[in-house]
């Protein structure tokens, strides 16, 4: 009997999850063509596409089936399959060739790498192919997960301007933050190195480790309008602001609002932290009880320490501090799947 009732709850599964693709979809695109006319279409040119070989979805990606899926479409391709520090190069030598989208095939740090080459130019723009573990600006902003289908919308070249995050000359497109998230990441590379575990099983010993013995340390967030200083264990600055309460936890509706949302959060022990972790994977935050929240275009952010660990759209790595965050309002250009207004 059970072996009858797991192939009906794995298409149930299947189902929602499509449905959820579908909703999300229609969501960004009723956001973005409320708000804006489209402005540039690159619809002719060569395609760079960018695959980060270092991440196992990289390693995994087919590029015969990405050559026949663009050439549908008639669009030149530009392959190049990279390790994550030659990133920034191959898009430099990319774009002196002609190109003028570049595609990044990964997660969110090979999004984030290609990005950065791209910011503040008019005359290119970013395409995101979701390959990677996790896809979190892809998802914002609404990128199929079906190869076809975001290639589809690649080849369109319909485009439209997003906010970019920024600290100390580092930018994000999701998210950056200090604290608890940057010592789990630290933790699990650690592990990795040291033990046979996978990403996923050395990502979860270090939640249990992290949690198990949270530090709170103290800062002062100088906003454009105030002044904050609080012991917390974590500090989190949202690329404009994310959904905390509801199903839709931990996504943003809009990528172009000019703000940076900055959540505190109040110091916890350890139950109280799992506690708080369930919570957030239910979408039960909440606002003024479990964060506080603040709005800005900049932040400056004071610690006693000389250097925190910061994580950048999930990559961690040491700055100096003072910690200076700004916001670019629709610096980068990305190719999206929008539908012009009809009203």
């Amino acid at each position: 009997m059970l072996s009858s009732v797991k192939p009906k709850v794995k298409s149930l599964l299947e189902i929602l999850r499509a449905g959820r693709r579908i909703q999300l979809h229609a969501a960004y695109t009723k956001q973005w063509t409320r708000s804006h006319s489209m402005t540039h279409t690159f619809d002719s040119g060569p395609i760079a596409v960018i695959i980060n070989n270092g991440a196992r979805a990289g390693q995994d990606l087919d590029e015969e089936v990405l050559r026949q899926a663009f050439a549908v479409h008639d669009r030149q391709l530009q392959m190049h399959r990279v390790a994550g520090d030659q990133i920034g190069e191959t898009v430099r030598t990319s774009l002196e060739g002609g190109a003028r989208i570049v595609v990044a095939a990964g997660g969110d740090g090979t999004v984030n790498a290609v990005a950065a080459e791209l910011v503040g130019r008019d005359d290119v723009a970013l395409a995101v192919l979701p390959v990677g573990t996790l896809n979190h600006f892809a998802r914002d902003l609404g990128m199929p997960t079906e190869t076809n289908d975001a290639v589809t919308i690649i080849a369109a070249g319909r485009t439209r301007s997003v906010d970019v995050g920024e600290v100390n000359g580092r930018i994000f497109l999701n998210n950056s933050s200090l604290g608890l998230y940057a010592r789990l990441v630290v933790e699990r590379e650690r592990l990795q190195r040291h033990t046979n575990l996978g990403k996923w099983p050395a990502m979860a010993r270090a939640a249990w480790s992290v949690l198990r013995h949270p530090h709170s340390f103290s800062v002062a967030l100088h906003t454009d309008e105030r002044e904050l200083r609080r012991s917390t264990p974590f500090v989190f600055i949202g690329n404009n602001d994310y959904t905390i309460e509801g199903p839709h936890s931990g996504e943003r509706s809009c990528l172009d609002g000019g703000k940076l949302a900055i959540y505190v959060l109040r110091p916890l022990n350890p139950w109280g932290l799992v506690k708080l972790a369930f919570r957030a994977a239910t979408g039960q935050i909440v606002h003024g009880h479990d964060l506080e929240q603040l709005h800005a275009t900049s932040l400056v952010v004071e610690s006693p320490r000389a250097q925190v660990d910061v994580a950048r759209d999930g990559e961690v790595e040491p700055f100096e501090m003072p910690l200076r965050y700004r916001m670019r309002p629709r610096a980068l250009r990305v190719i999206a799947p929008l539908a012009e207004a009809s009203t």
